[in-house]
């Protein structure tokens, strides 16, 4: 049996690899760093990921870090979770899927509403008429609901009227892994930036 160890925070990039690991429903140890307390920057952590950040996921003690690798590697090592379609195509569309929601939606707050709404809306065309952002359910909506659930429950203004990425939302807040996630995290409480 492998063993997984899961740095996070709640409410940050790390909840999509806390999800995934719901889904596939495996033991893992889950460890909350707290941004207030600076735990991310203490020398223990430094020593496992020296970038400070979440989410680290230690497996059998080697650490990985970054969401679309984590999630990457768990899609693979548990393919009866059914995270990953099995074709090498499917596989590169989730890939791309995750480089774009990393490079262009994650960075996208802090460049104003105006460039939110633009290319949430591109992200809304790109899921087009489909329930999942590969036609089924896998790592790819994981990743986009994250993003999509921190930027509906920041305090600042979000684009309105997606109506794709709102009922991908929905599908997902009535998941059992969004759920237990959600209240997981919940419990230890959120410390994210406005």
């Amino acid at each position: 049996m492998t063993a997984l160890t899961l740095y996070f925070s709640p409410g940050s990039s790390s909840m999509a690899v806390h999800i995934a690991l719901h889904e596939i429903g495996v033991p893992f140890d889950a460890k909350s760093l707290s941004f207030h307390k600076k735990e991310h920057r203490s020398p223990e952590f430094l020593a496992i990921n020296p970038a400070g950040k979440v989410p680290t996921l230690l497996v059998d003690g080697t650490p990985l870090t970054e969401v679309a690798a984590c999630l990457l590697y768990l899609a693979k090592r548990f393919p009866e979770a059914g995270l990953l379609p099995p074709d090498p195509l499917a596989e590169a569309q989730a890939v791309s899927w995750m480089s774009f929601i990393a490079s262009t939606l994650h960075p996208a707050r802090r460049q104003g509403l105006e460039h939110v709404t633009e290319v949430w809306t591109l992200a809304d065309r790109k899921l087009g008429e489909r329930d999942w952002a590969l036609g089924r359910y896998s790592i790819a909506d994981i990743h986009l609901f994250r993003l999509y659930w921190r930027m509906v429950n920041a305090p600042a203004g979000h684009p309105k009227g997606l109506r794709r990425l709102e009922s991908l939302y929905e599908r997902m807040m009535a998941r059992a892994a969004v759920q237990r996630t959600l209240e997981a995290e919940s419990r230890i409480g959120y410390e994210l930036p406005a």
